[in-house]
């Protein structure tokens, strides 16, 4: 088998193909070699690897591999921490089958399986040698001599007098044909993470990203623009967030430093100066659920309210709204957000500190919201707590809160409290650290919901739970063993947790 090999030239050189984009010059010329490439890719488990591993009983793990060797850019671009696209130019050699124009649209219906499946890379492209020929990119993996076409690939192309002899073509790629993991993953130290993803805020991107890409940093957050259609400035977090205003620190990569930005999430529209308010768009989903639970009718008082995203969804749908945030420029936004989205009628809005918010306007709501008349209430209330660093620890502010007789258990408020964890069993952990604060048990009386991941063995979560009369009124016996309130009795704790 060596003594083969040397004979025709193959060594693992050969397989090894580098990746590139489109010139002018570019040369066609038929492919001598193919015929025996394609008798060894026929072999179900024989594949050429290295000089002391000839073979290999996984072909389609080398496959793989090597199509993501041709595509990748090239590897002098490793350790670059300055951004220069023009070191990623990059020639490369890719099968084509010559057509006349006017067949192309019924020809590639029928060529599917065989053609070049890669974005950003035309599949069809003028012949250089000929104004009314075209050329059709062909996938360099499948496709080597006229043996590769399946039987009816062959019919089509007898039918359209086609002929079948496969050339190649002298691709060249550019830094714009390189998806932005693939150019970070040429520029990064080899074996080490890849930032590709980040939090887009408008035009921002956000990115968190780990010490070891703090040195290309400007480069990533460049490629991260030009990658990303509509983003025109990158961010990056300096410090974790402030647990008072909810806001952190960022330095801009890359792009503009305008940080004034306008979103849309859920069909509503907020805008504000994300360096200095807290936004995050990893929980749209988590404030449909929580608008999803309300009816019209219903109050929600909004304790840690940010910018609206709780609140101005609660008063579309016809609650009414107290919505409080202790951070200035958050309550400022909050008020710009209620009139943008036309709601500034239904939500009363608060720049107070969450306990004084509740021991304030939420007690004297509750007090009325709860008297005498309550018997005749059909709504619900419902409390929401989003702050996850410390919205646990307000919760104190619900011990006997009210004055006066009891309602009934099923007019009680119902709070949503957010939290983070890193317990093995983080929603046991959500209700132990709750019911501490309280000074009751919440396994058998509360629902836990998991939200996201927010880093490896760190989870958010809401716990959900009815406030026990005993808990919310001065002068009750609490029983702090085994606590059940009749609407919530029983519910499920998200077997995900």
């Amino acid at each position: 088998m060596r003594s083969l090999l040397k004979q025709f030239g193959f060594s693992r050189r050969f397989l090894k193909v580098e990746s590139c984009r489109i010139t002018e010059s570019a040369s066609l010329i038929l492919l001598p070699w193919a015929s025996l490439i394609q008798k060894f890719s026929r072999a179900p488990v024989i594949f050429l690897l290295d000089q002391r591993k000839r073979f290999s009983t996984m072909p389609e793990i080398e496959t793989n591999h090597r199509v993501s060797e041709l595509f990748s850019p090239p590897s002098d671009v490793r350790g670059m921490t300055e951004l220069d696209r023009t070191a990623f130019k990059k020639t490369v050699t890719i099968p084509v089958l010559k057509v006349r124009k006017e067949i192309v649209n019924k020809l590639m219906r029928s060529l599917k399986r065989a053609a070049l499946q890669r974005p950003g890379i035309k599949r069809v492209i003028e012949d250089p040698e000929d104004e009314e020929g075209r050329l059709i990119m062909l996938d360099p993996y499948k496709m080597f001599t006229v043996d590769s076409f399946e039987k009816e690939e062959l019919s089509i192309l007898k039918q359209l007098n086609v002929n079948p002899q496969i050339l190649k073509y002298n691709l060249e790629l550019t830094y714009e044909n390189f998806k932005s993991e693939e150019i970070l993953r040429a520029v990064l130290p080899e074996g080490q993470d890849v930032t590709s993803g980040f939090s887009r805020v408008g035009h921002i991107a956000h990115l968190n990203l780990r010490d070891h890409q703090l040195p290309y940093k400007h480069l990533i957050g460049q490629v991260m623009i030009d990658k990303n259609p509509g983003i025109t400035s990158a961010v990056n977090k300096i410090n974790n967030i402030d647990n008072t205003y909810r806001n952190f620190q960022m330095e801009v990569l890359s792009g503009e430093e305008n940080m004034m930005t306008k979103v849309r999430e859920n069909n509503y529209t907020y805008e504000f100066d994300f360096s200095k308010v807290y936004w995050n768009p990893r929980l749209s989903t988590e404030h449909s659920r929580i608008t999803e639970l309300l009816k019209p009718g219903d109050v929600l008082f909004d304790v840690f309210a940010g910018v609206g995203p709780f609140a101005i969804p609660a008063a579309k749908k016809n609650c009414t709204v107290f919505a409080n945030d202790l951070n200035p420029e958050s309550h400022k936004w909050l008020l710009h957000n209620c009139k943008l989205n036309k709601v500034d009628q239904k939500v009363k809005v608060f720049n107070l500190d969450g306990k004084d918010f509740l021991q304030g306007p939420v007690r004297e709501e509750l007090m009325q919201q709860l008297g005498p008349l309550s018997k005749e209430r059909k709504h619900s209330v419902h409390i929401v707590m989003n702050l996850p660093a410390k919205a646990i620890e307000f919760i104190s502010a619900f011990k006997a809160l009210l004055d006066g007789q009891p309602c009934g258990s099923e007019l009680l408020p119902i709070v949503h409290c957010y939290s983070f964890s890193k317990d093995a069993n983080p929603a046991k952990d959500v209700q132990q650290r709750a019911g501490t604060v309280l000074g009751i048990s919440l396994e058998a009386c509360s629902s836990v919901h998991l939200v996201r991941n927010v880093a490896p063995n760190k989870e958010m979560l809401c716990i959900t739970f009815r406030i026990p009369a005993a808990i919310l009124y001065k002068n009750q016996t609490v029983n702090r063993d085994n606590h059940e309130d009749p609407p919530l009795k029983r519910q499920r704790i998200d077997k995900d947790l």
